[in-house]
């Protein structure tokens, strides 16, 4: 932080990795659950558990980002309506 308050035009500091995209950062928890699965389960049912569900776990993610972006929206129009009927909003009666 210090580097970069004395000298902002140096960019990014060497050796730090820049922040990576969603679909990078999604490939990259796919991999490391499918690297955890194939180590559980490799015994059990054969060492390419880990390869096949990656892209299973890759699609997973991309479905539970679009629900969360879904239940993000109705969770917004419940709160707006509980509070509207909690507080209602002043009215020109009222006053």
């Amino acid at each position: 932080m210090r580097a970069m308050r004395e000298e902002p035009s140096s960019g990014v500091i060497s050796g730090a990795r820049p922040e990576p995209s969603l679909d990078e950062a999604r490939t990259e928890l796919a991999q490391a659950i499918s690297r955890v699965a194939n180590s559980l389960f490799k015994d059990k049912y054969g060492p390419l558990v880990g390869v096949i569900s990656e892209p299973a776990i890759n699609e997973f993610l991309k479905g539970f980002e679009a629900n969360i972006a879904r239940a993000k929206g109705d969770v917004t129009l419940v709160v707006e309506e509980l509070l509207d009927r909690v507080i209602p909003p002043r009215s020109k009666q009222r006053r």
